[in-house]
């Protein structure tokens, strides 16, 4: 049996995971953890190791799919990891793991820096944005990284730096999917020099878009679907008559078809399912494969 170290106190047993994902679903995690400083990360990711756990880690939880079954070993969150520094004058800003993407987008914007106005209604972990590439309204973090520190679990007492060159961006995606690092902090170079109420009024512009045109008032995972360009996932699906199609408590969002919300009760098998029946009908109808931007974690049934 693994004992819980006394100089972790923020080291739990047997948490549902459903409270730490916007779609608000997952089993319990084994072990689980939110650090506040890098130092209690490589502590932890140095303590599942000695342990030969299974090592999770997850930020905001708004681009993930858990297993109804849990997750072994332990899972981190990091969204407890804040702070950021900015340079107004040079045009550089670094922020934690753990800071809300949305809240560095306003605090750049308020010094008037301008390159994350469309950050703003993402609900992502800077890690977790970094990970994913996240983007939206013709924007990407490909396009504002400059560096990122990572911490490599087979030797956490010594962080890495990769240049953004290094991660390989593409479409949604980045190396960082692929290799078992975990982002302790990001930094990135954006416009300087612009007027601090002009970048707010459109970062705040961008908000709005985003809230009027998507169901924000329902848990959801934010877009499911990569565009398989030149196509729009949302059009395909609503051209089909997808919206409102349900599987238990998950729904193709009356809003936005490429939504999936928890209309209450929702299982992440419910979920699985339902993302598997869109694939199957628009891959039937348009001959077009939709691949989900959704990270899953834990046994479950795979899709396409």
């Amino acid at each position: 049996m693994v004992a819980s170290p006394s100089h972790h106190p923020s080291l739990r047993q047997g948490v549902g995971l459903d409270a730490f994902t916007t779609w608000k679903v997952g089993g319990t995690a084994e072990w689980f953890a939110e650090p506040t400083h890098q130092d209690d990360i490589r502590a932890l990711v140095g303590w599942s190791g000695h342990h030969r756990l299974p090592l999770h880690c997850i930020g905001a939880g708004s681009n993930l799919l858990i297993a109804d079954g849990g997750l072994g070993g332990l899972t981190l969150c990091n969204r407890r990891l804040q702070g950021s520094r900015l340079d107004a004058t040079g045009g550089w800003i670094e922020a934690e793991a753990g800071e809300p993407l949305p809240t560095l987008a306003r605090k750049a914007a308020r010094v008037g820096l301008g390159g994350l106005e469309w950050a703003v209604g993402i609900p992502a972990t800077v890690g977790g944005a970094v990970v994913m590439n996240a983007g939206a309204q013709g924007g990407c973090i490909a396009e504002w990284l400059h560096s990122v520190q990572l911490l490599d679990p087979t030797n956490p007492d010594q962080p890495v730096t990769w240049s953004a060159s290094d991660l390989a961006f593409g479409y949604r995606q980045s190396r960082l999917q692929q290799e078992p690092l975990i982002v302790l902090s990001a930094r990135f170079r954006l416009d300087h020099g612009h007027d601090p109420a002009a970048v707010t009024a459109r970062t705040s512009a961008n908000l709005h878009s985003r809230t009027s045109t998507q169901p924000y008032q329902q848990p959801s995972c934010g877009s499911v679907f990569r565009n398989p360009e030149p196509h729009k996932a949302g059009q395909l699906i609503e051209a089909l008559g997808l919206k409102g199609l349900q599987v238990g408590g998950a729904q193709v969002s009356p809003i936005h078809a490429n939504f999936i919300v928890n209309t209450g009760g929702a299982t992440a098998a419910d979920i699985a399912s339902l993302i598997a029946e869109v694939q199957q009908r628009v891959q039937a109808a348009h001959g077009i494969t939709l691949h989900p931007e959704v990270k899953r974690l834990g046994r479950d049934h795979p899709w396409i």
